[in-house]
């Protein structure tokens, strides 16, 4: 007897500029797929344009689809926050305003938990000297960003490089986790 498909889950991670956060998921036995996005604001199918005002509310934001029988979602947690400063509330790294601050976006209490158990350990590890800011959120409407940002970093690499290099986002994360390999 054929075993049945497990469901796909998702998750919702708010970590600065979507383009840096859609690598480090997508290449993840078991993550489906990575949508760069707005969450967590008051406008309905903000643009670009809008969210990065700092008017609507929204943070950047990516919604991950996986496979729980691959992945598990304190497995994402781990990655979430080897990829942010989760001590900055004014944004990520050259992206200032609270449309890029770090957020989990909880889709039931069993996320909530493990989030907030995740954040728990990351403050009790003594890795961070600052308190740990990013906040965990009820999941609200998730709105997929325009089609320019999806897969940037695969269909503009060079322009991608060069902004990943120049956010500072790269020497952050050397620098906090070379230790912890």
């Amino acid at each position: 007897m054929d075993k049945e498909p497990q469901t796909i889950k998702k998750a919702i991670f708010a970590g600065g500029c979507f383009w840096c956060m859609e690598p480090p998921f997508e290449k993840l036995p078991g993550v489906v797929s990575v949508v760069s996005g707005y969450t967590g604001g008051t406008v309905k199918n903000p643009s670009y344009e809008q969210v990065t005002s700092g008017i609507t509310g929204h943070l950047e934001a990516v919604e991950i689809s996986y496979d729980p029988e691959q992945i598990s979602y304190p497995e994402l947690l781990e990655v979430f926050w080897r990829n942010i400063d989760p001590t900055d509330d004014g944004g990520q790294f050259i992206d200032r305003g609270s449309q890029y601050r770090s957020a989990i976006f909880y889709l039931d209490e069993e996320q909530r938990r493990q989030a907030e158990q995740s954040r728990e350990e990351l403050a009790r590890s003594g890795k961070f000297k600052r308190p740990i800011v990013t906040e965990i959120l009820p999941a609200s409407a998730f709105y997929p960003a325009e089609a320019y940002h999806q897969d940037y970093y695969k269909e503009n690499p060079l322009r991608y490089r060069f902004y990943r290099s120049g956010s500072g986002r790269d020497l952050f994360l050397e620098k906090t986790w070379k230790d912890s390999e």
